[in-house]
């Protein structure tokens, strides 16, 4: 495909030395917008908290960031993945309580989450994925 258009906000760290963009999607009467795993970093840096709510409130935000390149919202979100590092019982709760303050209308995409005993970088304890439609 020729047409595919990659999307890196300025407001989110460079992805290009990692090998992969924030979001990429394709123009036809409507667009799927593709969009890498966002971690819970909270700067231009990358800085990963300690905590594991702290980073799932981060990786939802950098998700919006990414919507917002494309005027979207949570709630043009078809699909997500999430992948957690130790997932338990706990962290189940927290993922979904924050959820609830992101998708208040309770309309969530589809999922899925992969419990993984280890992330891309070290400190990450969560990343997220997405596939959102934007209509022509």
């Amino acid at each position: 495909m020729t047409n595919i258009i990659h999307k890196n906000p300025k407001r989110l760290f460079d992805p290009t030395p990692f090998a992969f963009s924030h979001s990429t999607s394709t123009p036809d009467n409507g667009r799927y917008i593709f969009i890498s795993g966002q971690s819970g970093g909270e700067d231009l840096e990358h800085t990963l908290s300690n905590d594991f709510r702290r980073q799932v409130q981060f990786a939802l935000l950098n998700l919006e960031i990414v919507l917002q390149e494309y005027k979207l919202k949570a709630d043009d979100v078809l699909k997500i993945t999430i992948l957690i590092v130790d997932h338990d019982q706990e962290k189940l709760k927290i993922w979904t309580e924050e959820m609830h303050k992101v998708w208040t209308n309770n309309k969530f995409p589809a999922s899925t989450l992969i419990p993984v005993p280890r992330l891309a970088l070290d400190g990450m304890l969560i990343e997220v994925d997405a596939i959102a439609f934007m209509p022509s």
